[in-house]
């Protein structure tokens, strides 16, 4: 895969060390869920290192009075595409609790492997905020155009979008469809098989979440 100025994989020791736990298929459903938190956490840390709106505010301390830049409030929203984007919603709220939630339902044809949207639900306003898509998985790349494409038409100019795993068919696909949207992903693993999963991947991420098959 070719480099991209608004793509970034990530290579942390950390954050390795959870996927391999992750991926394994014997990790219960509980430890599965709690990891993908714990990684979606350490990835917030370092994907709005920048483009978060700040504010400069006031703060007495013992000795004195200083001026300290704070995030401003509610001027982050998540996007978790359904259903398995669910489960980094935790992740990112240890960091930024206050941040509003939007939802965008999507499912995948399985014979053309592409999106098509059953729900959408975002909060007022969320054209003048920093809005965070997330999704375990970008594989063929589909739901996450689509969803930057829908947030685009209500307005939104500040979207990052994060992923725990990717392939390199869907990182080009949407680096390339939304050069100005900054795409986060902690592993990039080898290719897609023939009926559009990740390889060496981790399964279904919505199951191994949520107890479905």
């Amino acid at each position: 895969m070719k480099n991209y100025d608004n793509v970034t994989i990530f290579n942390h020791p950390l954050i390795n060390h959870k996927i391999a736990i992750l991926r394994d298929e014997k990790t219960s459903m509980k430890e599965f869920r709690e990891l993908i938190e714990e990684i979606t956490t350490l990835m917030t840390f370092e994907s709005l290192k920048e483009g978060v709106p700040t504010i400069e505010r006031e703060v007495k301390t013992p000795l004195e009075v200083c001026t300290q830049q704070v995030v401003k409030d509610n001027s982050i929203v998540i996007v978790p595409i359904l259903r398995a984007g669910l489960g980094m919603v935790n992740g990112v709220h240890v960091l930024f609790p206050s941040a509003r939630v939007g939802h965008i339902g999507l499912c995948r044809n399985e014979e053309t492997l592409e999106p098509y949207e059953y729900y959408c639900k975002l909060p007022d306003g969320i054209e003048d905020k920093l809005v965070m898509i997330v999704d375990p998985m970008l594989a063929t790349g589909g739901s996450a155009c689509d969803a930057i494409t829908q947030l685009k038409k209500r307005g939104c100019k500040n979207i990052k979008f994060m992923a725990v795993i990717g392939a390199p068919e869907g990182v080009s696909r949407v680096a390339e469809a939304h050069p100005d949207v900054q795409i986060f992903v902690s592993t990039l693993d080898r290719c897609l098989n023939e009926n559009g999963y990740i390889l060496p991947g981790l399964g279904d991420a919505g199951d191994r979440l949520f107890g479905t098959k």
